[in-house]
C-alpha cells in the first residue's frame, strides 16, 4: 500500500447510466472477462484478501452488478449484501445465493454505523458524486470498519501508461462490442476510464471526505488500483 493525501471527476446523469447497465446486463459478466483476459477473478479475490473479513461480520458490496462479486466476499463467512442502482443487472442472476438489494449509492437504505466493511469495485467512477458517495459511505461504516474501493487507475510506466490509453480508447470498445450487447455503452466505459484520476489524486479525495490512514495498492502495474480508508 502507498501512503497518500483531491481530484475532481466528471458528474454522471443517474438515469443514463442505469438504463446503460441495465442494456448491457444479459452479457456483462461475459464481456468483462473477455475485457480484462480473466483477470476479473484475481482482482475480486484481491478485494476479498484487502477486507479480511471475518465470520460474524457485516460488509457491504456497493455496484454489485449481477452479484458475482459479492459471492466472492461472501466465501469469508461474513454476511455480505450487494447493492446495485441498475435493476437489470441485479435481475441478469437471480440465482445467486447472496442478498442483493436495488438501490442508490448516494442514497443508502441502512442505518449509521452498520457495516464493519463497505467495497466496490469498478463502479465508483459511474457515481453522479464522487464526494457525496463517499461520505454515504462513511456514515454506513461502523466506526474502526475499513472500505476498499477498486477502480480503474494510472499504469506506472510510462511506455505501458501510453499503450494501455491507446488499448482503452481505440481497441477495448471493439472488443467489448463484438462479445457484449451495447457499442455505445462501451464507449462510455473506455472514457470514463480515461477521464478517472490517478492513484494518488484519488487519494486525496477521500481523505478530503473524511477517511484515515488512506492508501493504496496497484494491480496490473497501476492499470486498476485498490485504495483502502478506515472510519
Amino acid at each position: 500500500m502507498i501512503e497518500a493525501n483531491e481530484a475532481n471527476t466528471p458528474r454522471k446523469e443517474p438515469g443514463r447510466i442505469a438504463a446503460m447497465f441495465d442494456r448491457v446486463a444479459p452479457n456483462y459478466d461475459r464481456a468483462n472477462t473477455v475485457m480484462v483476459a480473466g483477470q476479473d477473478k484475481r482482482w475480486r479475490r484481491a478485494v476479498r484478501e484487502a477486507l479480511s473479513l471475518q465470520p460474524g461480520e457485516r460488509c457491504l458490496d456497493l455496484g454489485a452488478g449481477t452479484g458475482v462479486s459479492t459471492v466472492e466476499l461472501a466465501k469469508s463467512g461474513a454476511d455480505v449484501i450487494g447493492v446495485d442502482f441498475s435493476l437489470g443487472m441485479l435481475q441478469a442472476h437471480q440465482d445467486r445465493q447472496v442478498p442483493l438489494v436495488n438501490a442508490d449509492a448516494l442514497h443508502l437504505p441502512f442505518a449509521d454505523n452498520t457495516f464493519n466493511a463497505v467495497t466496490g469495485s469498478f463502479f465508483i467512477r459511474n457515481v453522479a458524486d464522487l464526494d457525496a458517495c463517499l461520505t454515504e459511505i462513511l456514515r454506513v461504516l461502523a466506526p474502526g470498519g475499513r472500505m476498499v474501493l477498486c477502480e480503474v487507475s494510472t499504469p506506472v510506466w510510462k511506455p505501458y501508461r501510453k499503450a494501455h490509453g491507446v488499448f482503452v480508447k481505440h481497441v477495448l470498445p471493439k472488443v467489448a462490442g463484438r462479445v457484449g450487447s451495447d457499442p455505445d455503452a462501451y464507449r462510455y466505459l473506455s472514457e470514463s476510464t480515461l477521464e478517472w484520476p490517478s492513484q494518488s489524486d484519488f487519494a486525496d479525495r477521500i481523505v478530503k471526505a473524511g477517511y484515515r490512514k488512506v492508501a493504496w495498492r496497484n494491480l496490473a502495474g497501476g492499470a486498476v488500483a485498490m485504495h483502502r480508508g478506515f472510519k
